[in-house]
């Protein structure tokens, strides 16, 4: 029996709102969230780190998509998006970072991309997700956006072999046309791990694949987070019809 049922108390509702931050300070609520999820929870060498931020040159160009919960007015989840006129400004896409993007660069005029995905330890659940996939269709329905790209990762803490056997698993079906692929500019070394492990497919990329994206080519292995990262790519006229009428209103 849970003591805090005791008295019969009717459980919290818990009541999440999406929006767009739209002050410095609402992007620094953002960057503790990350830092306390990458940093903390993952272990992800941050550069920033000292200042008890996820910070890097890429946020003032981004808009920042936060979910926040009715109790306490917190951060609880966050996306962050990075538009292409942006983009052009700073020089890159924050995937060029890890992946030669050079096919998929004749659509950069209208290709979004999304990355620094991260919920609280608490709120990982269908409420919170929902929330941020919702705010984001409802950013890509607002502008005249057709492709939406991002780094899906999978955790290194094993050494690399849940993510080879994940990448095996899935690039089957799920591989974009040869006129998208991307290249890692640190492969994962797939040939020297186990790629036949049972391994669970983590919830954003899976999210990811159910929405209609591509995986666009071989992980890459991200030092700074000890990750592999998939590059994704959704058009956005491949997004499912059932997916399209939940999240496009």
């Amino acid at each position: 029996m849970l003591e805090l049922n005791q008295k019969n108390h009717p459980p919290v509702q818990r009541r999440l709102i999406v929006s767009l931050a739209r002050h410095e300070s609402e992007i620094e609520e953002a960057q503790c969230l990350r830092f306390k999820i990458f940093g903390e929870e993952m272990g992800a060498n941050l550069p920033s780190a000292k200042e008890g931020i996820d910070r890097d040159v890429f946020d003032p160009h981004c808009e920042h998509l936060l979910v926040r919960e009715n109790t306490g007015n917190k951060v609880v989840g966050t996306y962050r998006i990075l538009a292409p006129e942006q983009a052009k400004k700073i020089g890159s896409y924050y995937a060029q970072t890890e992946f030669d993007l050079t096919r998929l660069l004749h659509l950069s005029d209208r290709m979004v991309e999304v990355g620094r995905s991260c919920v609280h330890r608490d709120y990982r659940d269908g409420a919170t997700i929902t929330q941020l996939w919702g705010g984001l269709a409802q950013y890509m329905q607002q502008h005249p956006y057709e492709y939406l790209i991002g780094c899906a990762s999978i955790s290194m803490a094993d050494g690399g072999h849940v993510a080879a056997s994940i990448y095996r698993k899935l690039h089957r079906i799920y591989f974009a046309p040869a006129e998208y692929r991307v290249f890692p500019r640190c492969p994962l070394p797939l040939h020297a791990l186990n790629q036949y492990l049972d391994a669970p497919i983590p919830p954003l990329l899976k999210g990811y694949l159910r929405l209609g994206a591509y995986i666009c080519g071989e992980p890459a292995w991200d030092p700074e987070f000890n990750t592999a990262d998939l590059l994704i790519l959704l058009p956005m006229a491949r997004m499912t019809t059932r997916y399209a009428k939940h999240f496009i209103k």
